[in-house]
């Protein structure tokens, strides 16, 4: 995908060498090891209550809430709740609005980019903006339905969202929607605002993945690997959340600072070469080298040197996550708006056509939505790396004969110091876009008027709508255009047994890295002069060590050589 150059002579020399002979003495062992472990989708982690998650160093608490006599209640609804909360912790409210799950806003100071959800348009649902009445049920916040939201009142914070765990707090639309949709959250039972006042604690992982489990309209939809599988997960699942296991929340490695997160996929560290720094004082990203350092393999072999040798090159996760969408939730990688709108007697329906690894039906098939193709135990692509993504905004013009847009393409090389090789999730998409002007559009989704696309089906009413809304310049001629997002993977971290072995890259078939360029991998790419002077090494070696030998065998004992 991009331009990068070969590796010095002498150094791929010292690579191949030592790389071909660990080839031959580890993979095999690793291959074998790797051939028992258990299959997906695993069992279900024990019945028995897990103990406490670990929320990194925040740990345990100083009150009782269920004592305190401002969460007795009553409460007629969220917001006065958060009004309880502020009576307490007086300047919490002000800390908050500060990050990105209150503003959903975010500029990029190395492109200038205006992104977050509130602005950028994505290959999902393809917009936030003007279908907040919806979309912002994942807002922590109250009451945000238009542009008309107040953001700086902090009584409009949502406390609970992250804070209360009696599970049986939920949160609906802003606004009515069409009755097609509507009808999703009729029946819901009535919220015991007290309760889950009184039940607060640190957020644990059932608290974020409320959202970030179900984020592009479903269970592990977008990411791929965030799904509700984590909730509860085994240790075969994921070494740091598994609840057999170190059962770490989100917290742990996301550390907060004034509730302000560590880790964003707006600003991803893509290399950390700080490391571990001093106890207590690596709040500013949620990388693995923040834990485990720069050098994370004991060096008691030659295997472990050469593996934080690999550190330089190759992100952990690239070894940790050999697959995502594991644990029997399968993740969308194709959705085709092209299709969507179909009724059947004037009114919309859904098909479910995958059954995923866990036994749930999913849906192929929505009026409101089009075609999806589901898939799960995903092997990921690979590619270099910086940590900078660039995004196709509302107001990039493209080519409309472009096979393909990135809505979030990304940049490195091996020449670059500061790229890795990482794993992605690729999402392909059929959506809609302005022919006339070559952009990408807002579109109209949700609402009770006759011009949202979700109950009325008129897509190029909802277009024109959607962009209305915003004073932005619409041709009138809409078409389908195929885009693509890219997502890290990072979660789903296999126990090291179940790490890729050196065979999975190093061989010319089927190698992990078949597709990345710009380096020379031994094993995987062939260069006759090279592998001359490599085999050459490595039998000078091993005749060196047998000509030692074969002098102290003969030689008379006691005298010296």
């Amino acid at each position: 995908m991009r331009g990068h150059r070969r590796l010095s002579s002498l150094r791929i020399i010292g690579r191949y060498a030592c790389a071909g002979l660990l080839a031959c003495a580890f993979s095999g062992f690793t291959q074998v090891v790797n051939a028992g472990a258990s299959s997906w989708p695993t069992p279900p982690a024990a019945s028995t209550p897990p103990p406490p998650q670990i929320s990194g160093p925040l740990q345990g608490g100083t009150a009782d809430h269920t004592k305190f006599a401002e969460l007795k209640g009553p409460f007629e609804n969220g917001s006065q709740v958060t009004q309880a909360c502020l009576s307490c912790h007086t300047e919490t409210g002000q800390h908050f609005m500060k990050n990105i799950h209150w503003t959903w806003s975010y500029q990029d100071k190395n492109t200038g980019q205006q992104l977050g959800k509130r602005y950028l348009i994505n290959n999902f649902c393809t917009n936030s903006r003007g279908n907040e009445g919806m979309c912002a049920q994942c807002h922590a916040g109250y009451g945000w339905k238009d542009e008309g939201f107040d953001f700086t009142d902090e009584t409009k914070i949502d406390c609970l969202v992250c804070h209360e765990t009696t599970g049986t707090y939920y949160k609906k639309p802003n606004s009515e929607g069409s009755p097609a949709c509507s009808v999703m959250f009729e029946g819901k039972p009535p919220i015991d605002f007290a309760a889950a006042a009184q039940s607060v604690d640190l957020p644990q992982r059932a608290n974020c993945g409320f959202c970030h489990f179900n984020g592009g309209g479903g269970d592990n939809v977008k990411h791929g690997d965030l799904s509700t599988a984590l909730t509860q997960p085994p240790r075969s699942l994921d070494v740091h959340m598994g609840v057999d296991g170190l059962n770490f929340a989100c917290t742990a490695c996301h550390v907060t600072n004034k509730h302000v997160w560590a880790g964003s996929r707006y600003q991803i560290v893509s290399k950390d070469t700080e490391g571990t720094g001093l106890p207590g004082q690596r709040t500013d990203v949620a990388t693995c080298e923040s834990c485990h350092g720069l050098a994370p393999h004991p060096v008691d072999s030659l295997a472990g040197f050469k593996l934080n040798d690999h550190v330089q090159s190759i992100a952990c996760q690239t070894c940790h996550i050999p697959e995502f969408a594991r644990g029997g939730v399968a993740t969308v990688i194709d959705w085709d708006w092209r299709t969507a709108g179909k009724t059947r007697d004037g009114e919309g329906y859904h098909e479910e056509g995958y059954i995923q690894g866990n036994g749930d039906h999913r849906y192929t098939y929505k009026s409101i939505k089009g075609d999806f193709v589901y898939d799960e135990n995903i092997i990921p692509e690979y590619d270099w790396f910086d940590g900078q993504m660039v995004y196709t905004t509302i107001d990039t013009q493209f080519d409309p004969n472009a096979k393909e847009i990135e809505i979030n393409g990304f940049s490195g090389s091996r020449e670059d110091k500061r790229s890795r090789i990482w794993p992605f999730k690729r999402m392909h998409t059929w959506q809609p876009y302005d022919k006339g002007n070559g952009t990408l559009v807002y579109t109209h989704l949700w609402g009770e008027d006759d011009t949202a696309y979700w109950g009325n089906y008129d897509m190029g009413a909802a277009i024109e709508k959607g962009m209305a809304d915003f004073g932005l310049d619409y041709s009138g001629e809409f078409g389908f255009i195929e885009t693509l997002s890219w997502w890290p993977i990072t979660h789903m971290v296999t126990p090291k047994e179940q790490a890729l072995a050196c065979g999975d890259c190093h061989t010319p078939k089927d190698s992990r890295l078949a597709e990345v360029k710009g380096v020379y991998l031994p094993g995987r790419d062939r260069n006759r002069w090279l592998d001359i002077i490599g085999t050459l090494i490595v039998a000078g070696t091993f005749g060196g060590i047998l000509i030692h030998a074969g002098i102290r065998f003969f030689s008379p004992k006691g005298s010296h050589h």
